[in-house]
């Protein structure tokens, strides 16, 4: 099969942190080969595309802010789009609430001022901003979640993300996010699809997370590739609901999965 896009996660596919994961300059130099147009789609809600240009340059890797989405500029997006003239109540860190106001959203410090409660990464988050949130939740306004992701991978132990504060707001005032914005959703997937501009069909999506990169292709009908690099390992796929096309040990695999010489996952 050949292809005409691809979708790559950058943190634990591509870099950990700013330095480059061993593999990613042979694969990135395999799409470049083979003239497949590239998309790079991350779950971090808190860093602009621009900041990302400057990560991987730092890495040693070419990439325009252009090509860059994240579970910010998405959420932003969608509330721009729903919500544009509600008061958002945001639980999250500053570099979200930046995008969200130049994108002239109305972001509000009083929680019973919310239209809308947002959730998302948090490192301040603690026993009063649960407080908040009930008060916040109390007229029922809508409920947002940037992206689902429970813990974010470091070198050393793995850190909290987004997902685990959603569940913590979640838990107290027992209801449910009525919608995710970043992987594996609707509004991710159509994201990278318009700026591709290809089939679904014609796109390979690569990352190493089951439940949201690989999510995000299977749904979509895209060809899925689970890289062994960050958050998952091979065990992983073994008990998941989501299988992939394939499982690589590193992005070096990526011009065999592109050419169709790699050997396909069997469960």
């Amino acid at each position: 099969m050949s292809y005409e896009g691809i979708v790559l996660d950058v943190d634990g596919t591509v870099v950990r942190e700013s330095a480059p994961i061993d593999g990613a300059a042979e694969g990135l130099a395999a799409v470049d080969d083979a003239g497949v147009r590239r998309v790079f789609c991350s779950n971090n809600p808190t860093k602009r595309p621009e900041a990302y240009e400057e990560r991987f340059a730092e890495a040693g890797f070419t990439v325009s802010a252009e090509e860059v989405f994240t579970a910010g500029t998405i959420t932003t997006d969608y509330l721009t789009d729903e919500h544009a003239d509600d008061q958002v109540f945001l639980v999250g860190e500053a570099g979200l609430r930046d995008q969200l106001v130049d994108a002239g959203l109305s972001v509000t410090t009083d929680p019973r001022a919310a239209d809308v409660v947002v959730g998302s990464l948090s490192t301040e988050f603690d026993y009063e901003t649960l407080c908040e949130t009930i008060i916040a939740m109390d007229d029922e306004p809508a409920f947002v979640g940037t992206d689902p992701d429970t813990v974010i991978p470091q070198d050393g132990p793995d850190r909290p993300g987004s997902g685990a504060i959603i569940h913590a707001m979640e838990g107290v005032i027992d209801r449910s996010v009525d919608v995710i914005c970043g992987k594996p959703s609707a509004y991710a997937r159509e994201t990278v699809l318009d700026y591709l501009g290809v089939p679904a069909e014609d796109c390979l999506v690569v990352g190493d997370r089951l439940n949201t990169d690989i999510e995000l292709g299977t749904a979509a009908g895209m060809t899925t590739a689970l890289v062994t690099t960050g958050i998952m390992d091979r065990s992983a796929v073994a008990d998941s609901a989501v299988t992939p096309d394939y499982v690589i040990d590193s992005l070096a695999e990526l011009g065999a999965v592109i050419g169709g010489t790699a050997e396909r996952y069997v469960a």
